[in-house]
């Protein structure tokens, strides 16, 4: 994981620095977004990801984002149908918090609701969180109890198939998905 996100990061970094600049220029600072995940074993990190949406746009509302968000920016939508808000996190696998593949981080508080509502859904923690995974490459973006249920199975499918031919049939789905602006 540190050997493949410290190549992904240097082969990015004229994208992330020009990315960065029109977040900038475009919309001001800050350029980089934080928000607590929950990691392996349930610790919670920083993730890391480029601001897509106006700053404070938490005090806006704290929901799901869909189509039309008037909280997201002109280059947001860009960069989240690029996938390249998610470049950031090259870091957070460096630091250790997340791994290429796995299942994605969640929020604490979603963490929390969705153990109380879905049996086994904390068994996703058992692995480190992703920047990609079989949930990403096989279903669309979901915001429901519902779709968070069948992510869960895809990623209960992923952990317990873990190998590496699985995990280059996710990072070249991946790569399919972003090429065709499938956002992530």
């Amino acid at each position: 994981d540190i050997v493949v996100a410290s190549l992904l990061l240097a082969l990015t970094l004229p994208i992330i620095v020009c990315v960065a600049a029109v977040i900038v220029v475009t919309d001001g600072r800050p350029v980089f977004f934080k928000q607590v995940r929950m990691g392996m074993h349930g610790i919670p990190f920083e993730m890391f990801k480029f601001r897509s949406m106006i700053v404070n746009a938490a005090n806006v509302g704290s929901y799901a984002t869909s189509d039309g968000d008037p909280r997201i920016t002109g280059i947001g939508k860009i960069i989240r149908r690029t996938s390249l808000d998610e470049l950031p996190q090259l870091i957070n696998v460096i630091r250790g918090d997340m791994s290429i593949v796995g299942p994605r981080p969640e929020r604490p508080e979603h963490i929390k609701r969705l153990t109380e509502k879905i049996p086994f859904y904390r068994t996703r923690l058992v692995i480190r969180p992703g920047l990609t995974g079989w949930a990403q490459v096989r279903y669309n973006y979901g915001s429901t109890d519902e779709d968070a249920l069948i992510k869960l199975q895809y990623d209960l499918y992923y952990i317990r198939h873990q190998s590496i031919l699985l995990d280059l049939n996710i990072i070249l789905r991946t790569v399919y998905k972003v090429i065709q602006m499938g956002g992530m």
